[in-house]
């Protein structure tokens, strides 16, 4: 029997687990929906080692977010048989990946997670349901009345009521359903006159998807997949766009789009304490090995790991021949034989450093990502379906050509802090890298506010963003920064019996939820850095 909640979060997600933890920590009863078997989204079912920007270890995020990431060390200090220089540094990387400061594989995280929840799940006040994801909804005089979720593991429907409905879904699912509007894909330069926006509006044009795996290598053996269905196509497949085939290792350099040649070693000699990652110096994406190595076997105690283990995702398995946002079924089955065909290609055909071909010793880990084929349980979704909010934040407000490096929109109902350069990958409209300079930004109150609806908040990437700056607020501590704040937002409405609306337009009632947030530890304000 599931509980009535206070409040309803859909979508399981970074945004939804962050979302949970506020609404629960502020005393209000919750449930919580996944669609895969996994919690964390982009951190564990997508398999995504976290992209932050360069201050993230000093500043620009939440005090929940700074937990999770000291967490996840700590699982590793006290579980994995580290190196004793590796174990003592405070800011332990433990795949030396390249990509983040924080590169570690998804279970890792996955534990963590579940950790974090657990003493709301003990008290009562949390039901996680997994497995289920959601099919209609209903609305009447501006206000979600119910969500109907279905049980992927027998067919059940459940349909759930709550005060407060949180849309964190990947795609925006619960917008769709509810008759909430919004966005999709590009919208025309006209609506927000951004610079980078097409003339006409392209709602198909979404950002390409990625299904992630993880790799380790063993010489020697032959780890050799079959060849995949759709092989052939792949093989040849040579974007316009593109400097050769996608199964190359040439690609443009995403700020320049000048082609560049990526190198591939599994396994190097060097050590991983000497590797940066910061990427306002270098995107670290030209040597692939190291770009998102999620595990580093010279960190630890010699012998205790055979193989680094590397998580792929790459310009090489960017899917855009399809939007996921309207063709999910066939846009997901492309996008996997494309990660597959990837595979297959290094393991038999990649060029060598000693001029010959082919990695068989390449090793898909199923154990990582939990699936059997060892792909990861969801695909990457860069974008989402978005909130029309009562704040759009545009290009103007974080483009560095625009507002300048120390620029940027200073909003009254900053609600928390994000950074990362505007980054869109390939689009399915056809565009190549759209990746420019940005500044530090606040996220508004605004954006979490639809222009309509009373009792929905959007908990995730599905925020009143454009296309174009939805490539900056999608990274992980801001998605997780949004879905604090909305779990929190909807708790405090609950408590004081005002709505979202009010909190964000009357300075009384947002100084007074403000409070709420500076007490929690989320930073709203960015000191004195200049963007990149």
């Amino acid at each position: 029997m599931i509980p009535e909640a206070d409040i309803l979060v859909v979508g399981g997600g970074l945004g939804g687990v962050a979302a949970a933890l506020a609404a629960c920590r502020a005393g209000r009863s919750v449930v919580l929906t996944e669609e895969t078997d996994w919690i964390g989204g982009q951190l564990t079912s997508q398999a995504v080692p976290p992209d932050e920007h360069p201050w993230v270890e000093q500043f620009g995020t939440t005090a929940s977010y700074r937990r999770l990431r000291e967490e996840i060390r700590r699982y590793y200090r006290h579980w994995y048989p580290l190196r004793a220089e590796a174990s003592a540094l405070t800011d332990l990387n433990p795949g030396a990946g390249r990509v983040s400061k924080l590169c570690h594989e998804p279970k890792v995280a996955l534990a963590v997670l579940e950790g974090m929840l657990a003493p709301h799940r003990a008290a009562g006040r949390l039901t996680v349901l997994t497995e289920h994801r959601p099919v209609s909804a209903e609305s009447d005089n501006d206000v979600v009345r119910s969500v109907t979720l279905e049980d992927l593991r027998d067919g059940t429907r459940r349909t759930l009521t709550a005060r407060y409905v949180l849309d964190a879904t990947e795609t925006g699912e619960v917008l769709h359903l509810a008759g909430v509007e919004h966005a999709n894909g590009a919208e025309a330069r006209a609506e927000f006159d951004e610079p980078h926006a097409p003339d006409e509006a392209q709602p198909l044009n979404q950002q390409g998807i990625t299904v992630c795996f993880a790799l380790s290598h063993h010489e020697g053996e032959d780890h050799t997949i079959d060849r995949p269905d759709d092989y052939a196509f792949w093989r040849g497949y040579r974007p316009a766009f593109w400097p050769g085939p996608l199964l190359g290792f040439d690609a443009p350099d995403p700020r320049t789009l000048e082609p560049v040649p990526r190198t591939f070693v599994p396994n190097p000699d060097l050590d991983p304490l000497g590797v940066s990652a910061d990427q306002s110096a270098d995107a670290g994406d030209k040597e692939l090995w190291g770009f998102r190595r999620i595990l580093a076997r010279k960190l630890h105690a010699p012998g205790a790991f055979e193989s680094d283990i590397t998580l792929v995702n790459w310009p090489l398995n960017d899917y855009w021949l399809k939007p996921y946002i309207g063709e999910e079924a066939e846009a997901l089955c492309g996008a996997r034989q494309l990660s597959l065909s990837l595979l297959h290609w290094l393991q038999t055909e990649a060029p060598r450093a000693d001029g010959g071909t082919g990695f068989p010793g390449l090793r898909i880990r199923p154990d990582v990502t939990g699936t059997a084929d060892g792909l990861a349980k969801a695909a990457y979704v860069r974008e989402s379906r978005r909130i029309k909010a009562v704040t759009t934040v545009t290009e103007h407000d974080v483009a560095i050509d625009l507002v300048g490096p120390y620029g940027g929109t200073r909003h009254r109902d900053s609600v928390g802090v994000g950074g990362y350069r505007i980054d869109l990958h390939p689009s399915t409209g056809g565009d190549n890298y759209i990746d420019i300079g940005s500044v530090p930004f606040e996220i508004p109150l605004g954006a979490l506010v639809p222009r309509r609806v009373r009792n929905l908040l959007p908990a995730g990437k599905n925020i009143g963003t454009t296309h174009i700056t939805n490539g900056c607020y999608r990274l992980h501590p801001v998605e997780w920064n949004v879905g604090e704040v909305a779990g929190a937002l909807a708790a405090h409405c609950v408590a004081e019996d005002v709505e979202p609306h009010q909190v964000q337009a009357e300075d009384k009632r947002f100084e007074e939820f403000a409070r709420l947030l500076d007490r929690a530890g989320v930073q709203r304000h960015w000191p004195d850095v200049r963007g990149y």
